[in-house]
């Protein structure tokens, strides 16, 4: 486990500093640190396919719909989730993101009327001049830079060593400026972190236990899990389109129970 949620670490010591110096007398747990104690469920999944998915392009903070066949499996996996009883729901602000979402929640049995909250924080890398290139050229480039195969690069590839070499390569790329820089790996982690941290304190203040819905994107979910938990490896050819990446939160802590997870597409479709 790389990290734990460092508020909610001080907010359990604190209490427990104050239970060691009371009188001896038993007390009920207070209602915040019945919260504390209690579970969150995070369902992250990937967006579905888009367009331009579908022609080999580049798609970070660019964007395109979703697919008609993008539709079916994400309303595929919302079905498959429809029991589960969301009391959040969150996306990146990105319109497939947005998209996806309002997909799964239509399917719910319980949580069909939630708003979604869109988070620019949850957005998928920003590739600076390569958006909308093919992505094989980029995939191309960054083999050459590190002088090796394609094929070495997809067997090779960490969202680290992605996002750090792109962000390298874009500062050839943008010399006149006219594009946003690409993200390198500890710009994207910090922000995916830091609006995860919020997520989880905002729920636990509303309900202390729960489950909660974010849709986000393939690097970014691979970057989120590489950052909280040390066993994490990223499937060769990346996150499929509409899977699911399970994190549990009690206690402070992060637990992994799976990612990538396409049971919930299987199930619906059944």
């Amino acid at each position: 486990m790389k990290r734990i949620i460092k508020l909610l670490g001080i907010v359990s010591l604190t209490l427990l500093l104050f239970a060691g110096c009371s009188t001896g007398k038993t007390s009920e747990k207070s209602e915040s640190e019945d919260k504390i104690n209690d579970e969150i469920t995070l369902y992250i999944v990937r967006h579905g396919k888009t367009m331009l998915n579908t022609t080999d392009r580049v798609q970070g903070w660019s964007d395109a719909v979703l697919t008609e066949a993008g539709e079916e499996v994400v309303s595929a996996a919302g079905k498959g989730m429809k029991e589960i009883n969301f009391q959040s729901a969150y996306s990146s602000d990105s319109g497939r993101a947005i998209q996806t979402a309002n997909l799964i929640l239509k399917e719910s049995e319980n949580s069909s009327k939630l708003k979604v909250e869109t988070d620019p924080r949850l957005r998928e890398f920003n590739f600076g001049m390569y958006e909308g290139d093919l992505n094989h050229t980029m995939w191309g480039d960054i083999a050459k830079k590190n002088g090796i195969t394609i094929e070495e690069f997809m067997k090779k590839m960490t969202p680290q060593f992605f996002a750090d070499n792109v962000a390298e390569l874009d500062k050839e790329k943008n010399t006149e400026g006219n594009n946003w820089p690409a993200e390198d790996y500890q710009t994207v982690t910090k922000r995916l972190t830091d609006s995860l941290d919020d997520i989880v304190k905002n729920e636990s203040k509303k309900s202390g236990s729960g489950n909660v819905l974010i849709v986000s994107h393939g690097l970014s979910i691979s970057s989120l899990l590489d950052t909280l938990f040390e066993d994490f490896k990223m499937p060769e050819g990346g996150l499929k389109n509409a899977s699911v990446a399970e994190i549990k939160v009690a206690d402070g802590q992060y637990e992994l129970v799976n990612f990538n997870d396409i049971s919930y597409i299987e199930k619906g479709q059944q």
